[in-house]
Formats: structure tokens, sequence, C-alpha cells
């Protein structure tokens, strides 16, 4: 009523709710959701003015740690306004931003304002349009900041000029657990990123997290990054998914395992494995490797033979729990195995996206929505958003509060 503007009711709605909870004394470290997308109750999507008026409410408030505005209409107007909020808000620990319209002048006032911010530990940019300039004046604020734990630059049209930047920067930076790197915009088929990324691998030894999704990487890249693997000694979730790895690329891979004793959770998904890759992954974890939890080889060309083959692994390695295997060829053989894992516990039925049922006297396997990252874009109506059954990658590697 102050500045004169309409209020949203969405808006007023939860920070209503936000003092109730205040009111009966809970502690502190409360999160504030207006994602945008919520299909329970009516949303007025929050815009850059909207934005204004909360950034003011939520200043200095020392109940309030995350923020999460997905989904929204921030826009360039909204980033400037988050930057005066991260000036001011001495509490805030995450914040959301995921697909806001914000480009690459938003992108400069928010890396600026965090060259000397010290309590933000995770900030999710996903799916703003930052682009290459964007990607580089986070790159610049990385060799400033000392405090951001987690970044997510996913979907952010990054160019090769700024994945160059925070491979360089990561090399040097102890800070930075988690880094999404995901789906850049890259030109020509020499590979030069992940050329730097394996540099950096072998510098870094502070990053936990790694997410490579999207970046048109063929074995050859694979196997700079392995290189890397055999002298790093922190990573522990290493996602190379939708890339166009075959099974060569396992080979260097499965000999990586056999040294390598930190990696817990890899991500294969949508590549083109096949029989012979799975089987060199089998050999590896069967026989060599006791650090390895969870793989997803999901939509891979894997026929009966490579996915009876990692079953195998799975009785002989006690270690490795998680394994995800919907998008490839069943067979009879497929669905006995899969079926005998569950029924003699040697899989639980939450650690792995298929469920045996039985028709005629034969077992087929049906889809179930369990997986290392399920809910990385969208969070379920119902039920609980982060249970680890669904977003299984963060539960056994935990870096940030939040997905």
């Amino acid at each position: 009523m102050e500045k004169h503007q309409k209020v949203n009711s969405f808006v007023l709605q939860i920070l209503q709710e936000v003092d109730e909870e205040i009111k009966k004394g809970l502690e502190k470290g409360i999160t504030v959701n207006f994602a945008g997308n919520n299909r329970l109750i009516p949303v007025e999507r929050v815009t850059g003015e909207d934005f204004w008026i909360l950034s003011k409410i939520l200043r200095n408030h020392p109940y309030i740690s995350g923020l999460d505005v997905r989904y929204n209409f921030l826009s360039d107007v909204g980033a400037y306004y988050t930057a005066k909020l991260l000036q001011k808000q001495l509490y805030l620990v995450y914040l959301n931003l995921m697909f806001n319209d914000i480009g690459p002048d938003g992108a400069e006032v928010i890396a600026n304002v965090l060259r000397r911010n010290t309590t933000l530990k995770y900030l999710r940019m996903t799916g703003n349009k930052i682009e290459n300039k964007g990607g580089m004046f986070f790159a610049t604020m990385l060799q400033m900041n000392s405090s951001l734990e987690k970044l997510d630059l996913g979907d952010c049209d990054l160019g090769m000029e700024s994945v160059i930047a925070f491979a360089t920067v990561l090399a040097q930076n102890e800070a930075i657990k988690g880094m999404n790197l995901n789906r850049p915009i890259l030109y020509g088929e020499q590979e030069e990123s992940t050329i730097h990324l394996g540099h950096m691998l072998k510098e870094n030894h502070f990053i936990v997290e790694l997410h490579l999704c999207k970046h048109d990487m063929k074995n050859t890249g694979l196997q700079q990054l392995c290189d890397a693997l055999y002298l790093n000694s922190s990573l522990r979730y290493l996602d190379v998914s939708c890339n166009k790895i075959t099974h060569d690329g396992m080979v260097y891979l499965a000999d990586v395992l056999k040294r390598n004793t930190t990696l817990e959770v890899i991500d294969l998904s949508f590549n083109r494995i096949e029989n012979a890759g799975a089987k060199h992954l089998s050999e590896t974890l069967t026989s060599h490797n006791r650090s390895l939890k969870a793989l997803s080889v999901v939509s891979n060309n894997i026929e009966g033979e490579g996915l009876v083959a990692l079953s195998q692994s799975l009785k002989a390695n006690c270690t490795f729990s998680n394994i995800y295997i919907w998008g490839n060829k069943f067979d009879e053989a497929t669905c006995v195995a899969y079926s005998d894992l569950i029924e003699m516990s040697y899989l639980k039925p939450d650690n792995t996206d298929v469920e045996p049922f039985v028709v005629d006297g034969r077992v087929y396997l049906a889809e179930v929505s369990n997986g290392l990252k399920k809910h990385y874009y969208w969070t379920p109506t119902y039920g609980e958003a982060y249970s680890p059954a669904s977003n299984s990658g963060f539960a056994l590697v935990p870096v940030g509060l939040h997905l």
C-alpha cells in the first residue's frame, strides 16, 4: 500500500503462512517457496516489480534462510532487486531463480554482488539465458567469492569461452563443491571443453559433484575426464548423461573404476554404451571396484545380455546398491534376473526404476518413478519433493541443502 502497487495475492498468502510459522515459535531456517509452477493453489506469478516489494519485506529477516522463486517472471528487473536483497539479507543461504527470463545484464548485477557476499551457499540459475557473456561474469565472480558451495548454470546457453573460464577458475577455487554446466552451446568437434575440464579435475581436490549433461561429449572427451579421475580424489558424483558416448568410452571408465576409490554415483543415461559397454562396467564392478553405489544406464541401447551382466555385479558387490535401466531392450532373462534381485533382497525396490509383475506365469518389468535426479526441473504435486528414491544421486552425495 505504501508503494501504491497492486497486491499479488499469491505472495500475500505465502507471507501470511510464514508469519504463522514464526508465531508458532519454529526454529530459524525457513525456506520461503514462491514457485510459479504450483498446480494445487492459484498462482499469480511474481514479476520484477513484485520482487522489489518482496525484497524490502525480506531484508534483515533472521528466520528466512532460503528463497525459491522458480518459474516466475522476474527478468533483469527482478535480478536487480535480487542483487539488492543479497546485499542486505545476511541470513540467505539458498536462492533458486531457475527459469525467470534473466539475461546477461541480470547475471552481471547478481554476479557483481556475489563477489563480496559471504553467506549464500547455493544458487540455482537454471534455464535463464545468460549466455556466454553472463557466464563470464559468474566465472569472474568465482575468483573472488569463497563461500558459494554449489552453483547451477544448467540450460543457460553458456558458450565455449565461459565453460573454459569456469574450468580455469575452478582449478583454483576451494569453496565450490557442486557445479552444473549442463547444455552449453558449443560449436566444433574438437571437444576443447573436456580437455580444460579434465585439467581442472587434476588440479581441484575439493569438487564433489559435476554435471556435464548435453555437452556433445564423445569417447575422446570421456577419455580426457577419465585420465583426470586417476588423480582426482574428491569427485563423488559424475553426470555425463545425454552425450554421444559409446561402448569404447566404457573401456576408459571401467579402467578408472578399478583404481578410483571416491566415485560413488555415475549418470550415463541417454548415451549408447550397448552390451559391450555394460559388460566392461559389470566386470569392473564385480571384481575390482568397491566404492560405486549408484549407476544409471537408462536408454543406452543395452540388450538382455548386458543387463543380465550388470545384475550379476549387484550380487557380487555389496557396495553397489542403486541401478537404473529403463529404456533399454528387456528380454525374458532380464525380467527374471531383476525380479530375482529384488526378491532375494540384493536390490531394494526404491533403488531401481523397474518393478516386476507377472502375467500368465511370465515375468515383466514396469517403470517406477525412481532415479538419480527425477525432480531436477519440477517438484511433485503430492508426496515428498526431496525423497531419496526419486533423487538418489543427491541423497547419496549430499551437496547443498536443496536440489
